[in-house]
């Protein structure tokens, strides 16, 4: 099968991309994925209504680097006129290289006012939501979407070739309904389904947690792209493991313990040179370092004294600490607990 045409530059025929993720795919996560090999980034999915009213706490997050690009906005909304009013701010001011349609997010406080998949009940509202954006800018318009609402409104080839005909230019299918959240396996036939039915590059997306999973999605669905989302987590190494596999080379292995606190040190930088508030940046990264310390020997302990930052200066000498008293955690198993996962909205 031809290659399937990316409506923006992209060197890689499988491309790999960083899913939005509300709280996580900020600017200082995109920028470290980039460095480790992502090719694509997308940012949170940010509410239209924000956007077109200029709320600054939502035109922060729109905010993004140079080094970050390609570089898509991820916008959200059940309004077709304020979602095209939302997409012509994001392309005058901000100029990313695509405009992406949360179809997807499962939250009740998204989907209560029919945003995300609450979109998914009404196909026509779909469309019009995608005509609408595509009217209003020049970039191109990409989709997100889940399989479908419910299990009685599952028919993810109906919604894709429903996005495409109203102008999506990319379809990302995350094969899980809305009634599904995160829970079951999803179900990556689906994406072979909508590969097979539409003419439009398809990125697959959901239960990419290693390099493996997204070789085996990409070889078992056909799919043109891969998005990872939750596999990233405190693992930005995944993107270029992944593309390693990807074209047969050999596979770099995971770091080591202090490779590893290197790159939770780097991200952390990132994480202070872009928030104005300090304190609020610690907190706010809490989640991020305990992603880092996972399956890590003493783990529970390591992991209680970094959710308890409130600089992320402290993170350094905690790090220096274990390394220097490695030994007494050696035979130390992971707790039962850190096999948990904060949960994070995926758009």
């Amino acid at each position: 099968m031809p290659r399937r045409a990316f409506p923006f530059p992209l060197a890689p025929d499988v491309p790999l991309y960083l899913a939005p993720m509300a709280g996580v795919s900020e600017s200082p996560f995109r920028q470290l994925c980039r460095e480790h090999g992502a090719d694509v980034v997308v940012t949170e999915f940010l509410s239209a209504e924000g956007i077109r009213r200029e709320i600054e706490a939502t035109i922060s997050k729109l905010r993004f680097k140079p080094e970050e690009r390609p570089i898509g906005v991820q916008i959200f909304g059940a309004e077709p006129a304020a979602m095209g009013e939302a997409a012509a701010f994001v392309t005058d001011v901000f100029q990313p290289e695509f405009i992406d349609i949360n179809f997807g997010c499962p939250v009740k406080k998204v989907v209560r006012r029919n945003g995300g998949s609450g979109c998914l009940k009404d196909l026509g509202l779909v469309q019009d939501v995608i005509r609408a954006v595509s009217r209003a800018t020049h970039l191109p318009v990409t989709v997100k979407i889940r399989s479908g609402w419910s299990e009685e409104m599952r028919d993810p080839v109906t919604i894709a070739l429903r996005c495409q005909d109203a102008g999506a230019r990319v379809l990302t299918l995350h094969p899980r309904t809305r009634s599904q959240m995160y829970s079951g396996s999803a179900r990556w036939e689906e994406i072979a389904a909508v590969v097979d039915a539409l003419e439009i590059p398809v990125l697959g997306n959901g239960d990419i947690r290693t390099p493996a999973d997204a070789v085996r999605m990409h070889r078992e669905t056909g799919c043109t792209g891969v998005m990872i989302a939750r596999g990233s987590y405190g693992q930005p190494w995944i993107f270029a493991q992944t593309r390693a596999l990807l074209e047969g080379r050999p596979v770099p292995p995971d770091p080591t313990v202090e490779q590893r606190f290197a790159v939770a040190l780097h991200h952390a930088q990132l994480a202070a040179d872009y928030e104005i508030d300090a304190r609020g940046a610690a907190i706010e990264f809490r989640k991020h370092l305990g992603w880092y310390a996972k399956g890590l020997p003493g783990s529970a302990e390591l992991r209680k004294k970094l959710h308890a930052v409130i600089s992320l200066g402290e993170v350094e000498g905690i790090f220096a600490d274990y390394l220097a008293h490695r030994e007494r955690y050696l035979d130390t198993a992971p707790a039962p607990s850190d096999a948990a996962e904060l949960e994070v909205a995926e758009a």
